[in-house]
């Protein structure tokens, strides 16, 4: 969008009846002074008392916004550029409350991206982006409010980034990429290998309950058998004895 006229060979010539199209305003001075503002339609004027001094577009206006290097909060320098979208809210402020509006607001948005990007590390940066434009345009509008401007909104159009620190980026992605397919690579086999230790324990367990009753019941049969001999030599003692006592 082109942008508005201030300077004076481009400043229409008061010839008494003058037309003003829509979304202008014409500023006027008489013999120097302010004197009103022109709305769009027939106005009249009175021949050299009276000088058309500015000619404010009230449209939006786009202003893009020169790349610029940055320092991140972990000490990383990109370059951003973006675009500035501006609109004239009090054409009489535009008019006498700044030189050039335009210029101001572009190197306040340049301060205000380094001064928000020193709070953020790089990966905030790519993170917060819609954050960092919304803070962005508030410190602007505090500060074009006395210029008669407000600024709409703010986007960052490209950022660029160190070679090095783009290669470690993308070696990052790269190994967490693998971290994941390696991750979901083995989660499918995983319960196949808990079911063959489950079954393994489990079978070692019913062996050695197994050995420990096969012992139990030897110990046993041998303790009975013991028992039996026991017995039987008590037995041929005790009739030997009476045989013995008989004679």
């Amino acid at each position: 969008a082109p942008a508005p006229c201030r300077l004076n060979s481009g400043l229409p010539v008061n010839i008494g009846v003058l037309f003003v199209p829509q979304q202008e305003a014409w500023v006027v001075e008489r013999m120097g002074k302010f004197h009103r503002i022109l709305e769009p339609g027939l106005n009249f004027l009175i021949p050299l008392l009276d000088r058309i001094r500015y000619v404010q577009s009230l449209k939006e206006i786009v202003i893009n916004v020169p790349e610029q290097s940055a320092v991140t909060l972990d000490n990383v320098t990109l370059q951003i550029d973006g675009v500035l979208y501006l609109r004239v809210m009090d054409p009489y402020k535009a008019s006498y409350g700044v030189e050039d509006p335009e210029y101001a607001v572009t190197q306040l948005a340049q301060t205000t991206m380094r001064s928000e990007l020193g709070k953020l590390s790089l990966d905030r940066v790519f993170r917060e982006r819609e954050s960092l434009n919304a803070n962005i345009v508030d410190a602007i509008n505090q500060a074009s409010d006395c210029w008669g401007i407000r600024c709409l909104r703010y986007e960052i159009k490209d950022i660029h980034v160190p070679p090095r620190v783009k290669e470690s980026m993308q070696m990052q992605v790269r190994f967490s990429g693998r971290a994941v397919w390696s991750k979901t690579e083995v989660s499918p086999s995983m319960p196949r290998h808990l079911n063959v230790a489950e079954g393994q324990k489990q079978a070692q367990i019913l062996a050695s309950e197994a050995e420990k009753a096969e012992q139990i019941n030897k110990a046993a049969g041998e303790a009975n058998a013991m028992l039996v001999k026991a017995r039987a030599k008590a037995e041929a003692i005790q009739l030997l004895a009476a045989a013995l006592a008989q004679q």
